[in-house]
């Protein structure tokens, strides 16, 4: 298998997918507005420190999920793809997914952020395959816990060797933003760092990684 591994937020989007979702509730008065953004900015700001509790963020997350049903929250999310997400869409990202189409490599969505939130945002990418930490269902509802290892820095690993279940690599391409996905790019056979933070980017200058700009 060749396989490429995409990032989302900040690599394939130009924003936080996840904290972008937050601000949609708020904008929309669908949560506790006060309460929400202060979560929600703080849970943020963890993660870009690289100190983030992915369980306590992810529950946190999950309470919209757990107090609204599946055909209210799939009309909730197709608002939230046409006014926030589509706009964001990075086209350097669709032609780097098409480079890998063409060459008939495996591709992978990898991503920490929830499978609820992510899935339909990679399939706007053409990417069927994803990784995200994973919003725990029972019998079509959803009960607020995170299902399985979250999908945040060495956590990637774990699931994508889960994922893999036994099939083994030829060749890999990693692509991400963020110094969180340091172990992941590490793993690849080709690590590039998609306008990375500050951490990234004198982590990639050392090891010699590619360096590349895909915002718009």
């Amino acid at each position: 298998m060749k396989l490429a591994l995409f990032d989302l937020d900040h690599t394939l989007l130009n924003i936080d997918s996840d904290h972008a979702w937050g601000e949609f509730l708020i904008q929309h008065n669908l949560v506790d507005t006060v309460r929400h953004k202060k979560m929600n900015d703080q849970f943020y700001q963890d993660y870009q420190e690289g100190q983030l509790d992915s369980i306590a963020y992810n529950e946190f997350v999950f309470e919209f999920l757990v107090e609204n049903d599946q055909n209210t929250l799939a009309e909730y999310h197709q608002q939230f793809m046409e006014n926030v997400i589509r706009p964001q869409l990075r086209p350097k990202g669709f032609e780097a997914v098409q480079h890998h189409q063409a060459l008939g490599h495996e591709i992978l969505g990898i991503t920490a952020t929830n499978d609820f939130i992510t899935t339909p945002i990679f399939h706007a990418f053409g990417v069927t395959n994803v990784i995200a930490t994973t919003a725990e269902q029972v019998n079509g509802k959803y009960t607020g816990k995170v299902l399985g290892t979250p999908s945040f820095q060495n956590g990637k690993l774990i699931r994508l060797d889960e994922w893999l279940d036994g099939r083994t690599v030829e060749e890999s391409w990693a692509y991400s933003d963020s110094y969180n996905d340091r172990f992941l790019l590490d793993y690849a056979s080709h690590a590039t760092a998609v306008n990375p933070d500050e951490r990234l980017q004198q982590l990639a200058t050392s090891k010699g990684w590619d360096i590349v700009d895909w915002s718009i």
